[in-house]
């Protein structure tokens, strides 16, 4: 196990996940050597707190990543192309929040408490899942390997803050405006529900698309029958999934909730008759995905509803990243 501190990166500083992944490594006491913030010329020169040292933004460059063991990436489509490469070819490992490499098969898709052995085939890069699939697999996987799953229902209530400041602003400016004229997009988020993007003839929206592929890359099931729908919330953080499966073995509540309680990463909140129960307020501000309505579908053999909430910008996104860097740097998985 490798316990030396390491030179970091942030790429996208000055972003919601990427202020959100320094907080993180302070408060999870990651081995730091140097750090360096990085962004676009419009962030540079914003000053940022770590560990009460000041650090100063930087705009990325070329020649950003030398000397750089790990670098975050939550800086969108175009710099994780153009910049990941950069840093991979001069030794640094990138883990990458964005959308663009998960589903490269060279490239590892991990998920900590759930395929932490896939971070080890890296050849350069690993990607971050999506924050919705994220809060899933989690909540799945003690599930998948006691019960197995034969079919899985997801529908999505996500906070505007998983569409990045961009989604906060419109937000709060159509909360000032009455009319909801300010901002882009065909209908407001205040007071609404709105979908994300949809670009397929199937009709299924690009978060959807998203979940399914990235869900099976990751429990390593191509044939996992999955259906989802994700839906918008004028809420500022935090995703609430409602989740309906059928498991390929007969299952009592009480085992299901044993195996959900003991697994890590997981906090099971299921006294609904006490008002006890996941809800993403109480989720603010942590990195565990909270699990709870645990019922029983009585309108197919082994059926469970279930409903799970998590921090989108913390296990989401940010917690997730870090997470994978100490896989990293605990087993020393810097050369290839």
């Amino acid at each position: 196990m490798n316990n030396n501190p390491v030179n970091i990166a942030i790429v996208g500083a000055g972003g919601l996940v990427g202020r959100t992944m320094l907080k993180v490594l302070e408060e999870r006491n990651f081995p730091v050597a140097n750090i360096k913030l990085l962004a676009s010329a419009r962030s540079a020169g914003t000053i940022l707190t770590f560990k009460d040292k000041e650090l100063i933004i930087e705009e990325i460059s070329d020649s950003s990543f030398e000397d750089v063991n790990i670098a975050l990436f939550s800086a969108g489509k175009d710099v994780s192309i153009n910049y990941a490469p950069i840093a991979v070819a001069s030794k640094c490992v990138v883990i990458d929040n964005g959308s663009y490499w998960r589903m490269n098969e060279k490239v590892p898709l991990v998920v900590p408490e759930v395929n932490p052995e896939d971070a080890e085939r890296h050849t350069g890069i690993i990607a971050n899942p999506n924050c919705s699939t994220i809060q899933l697999a989690v909540a799945l996987k003690p599930i998948y390997d006691n019960f197995g799953i034969n079919r899985l229902v997801v529908s999505t209530y996500q906070s505007i803050s998983g569409a990045g400041q961009k989604g906060l602003d419109k937000l709060n400016s159509e909360l000032q405006n009455s009319d909801f004229i300010h901002g882009s997009g065909k209908h407001r988020i205040a007071f609404n529900t709105i979908f994300h993007e949809i670009t397929e003839e199937s009709g299924n929206s690009v978060e959807e698309i998203k979940m399914m592929n990235e869900l099976r890359k990751i429990l390593h099931n191509e044939d996992l029958r999955i259906s989802v729908t994700c839906v918008r919330l004028p809420i500022l953080g935090g995703h609430g999934e409602s989740v309906n499966l059928v498991t390929e073995k007969h299952f009592e509540l009480e085992d299901l909730r044993d195996v959900l309680r003991k697994f890590q990463g997981i906090i099971l909140a299921d006294d609904p008759i006490n008002e006890t129960y996941p809800t993403v307020s109480a989720s603010d501000g942590h990195d565990e995905v909270t699990v709870g309505r645990l019922r029983i579908d009585e309108s197919v053999t082994h059926g469970l509803n279930m409903w799970i909430t998590a921090d989108n910008l913390r296990k989401g996104a940010a917690t997730n990243a870090v997470q994978i860097a100490e896989i990293v740097q605990t087993k020393n998985l810097f050369n290839y």
